[in-house]
């Protein structure tokens, strides 16, 4: 990808730049031997991570915001990610070299993630991120989440940068509309949390990467 114009790139957190899926399958596992149930295959978890812990709720036990026993399992949940949201958490396999290339050659990013800031912004710290990017939005800092384009319009004020001049990384649907909306170009990373991979094609990104070394070279 080349631009005659500086840019900026803008990453949606889990399940783009970094694996987060290891704690999450952590944590509903646990709870669910808490409950004397086994353990969920990690695959089976891995696919639901994007859509935060109301999905680890219906995968690990079924049940719907509806149900009355919903809230205080969510609430486990939270409480139990937030006392270790880095255990076992990574960037993904590449990603810090694709960083570390943007920095060269003075190419700012940043993050735009509908992960609330009570678990952004201490993940962010513990992988060593924080002084690198220049900017993490979180839906603490809008009044509209993704695919809303408030945040990333955000992103792209605190970084000084036209958003047209900007690229959005994803693995969500709602991201790449986000990024449209925002009128960004966008890319849609296919490793990342996605139940069904082949619906990638029909998001309308502007790019696909199917491996973080393929997003970097879109992005040289």
């Amino acid at each position: 990808m080349k631009t005659d114009q500086p840019s900026t790139i803008l990453f949606d957190l889990d399940g783009t730049l970094i694996d987060t899926a290891p704690d999450f399958i952590r944590c509903l596992n646990e709870m669910r031997q808490q409950h004397g149930l086994p353990a969920l295959p990690a695959d089976h978890i891995r696919r639901s991570v994007s859509n935060g812990a109301r999905a680890m709720v219906r995968v690990g036990f079924g049940l719907e915001p509806d149900h009355p026993d919903y809230l205080n399992k969510h609430t486990a949940f939270l409480d139990l990610y937030e006392a270790g949201v880095a255990v076992e958490t990574r960037l993904f396999e590449g990603m810090d070299t694709l960083l570390q290339s943007l920095e060269q050659r003075g190419i700012p990013w940043g993050i735009v993630t509908n992960k609330p800031v009570r678990f952004a912004e201490p993940l962010v710290q513990a992988l060593g991120l924080a002084e690198r990017c220049a900017s993490l939005v979180c839906p603490d800092h809008v009044t509209d989440r993704k695919p809303h384009p408030e945040a990333l319009f955000l992103a792209c004020k605190q970084i000084g940068v036209d958003p047209e001049h900007a690229v959005y990384v994803g693995d969500h649907e709602r991201d790449i509309e986000a990024g449209r909306n925002a009128r960004m170009r966008t890319i849609a990373v296919r490793y990342g949390y996605i139940e069904e991979p082949e619906t990638v094609d029909l998001w309308q990104a502007d790019f696909i990467a199917d491996t973080v070394n393929h997003l970097a070279k879109l992005l040289q």
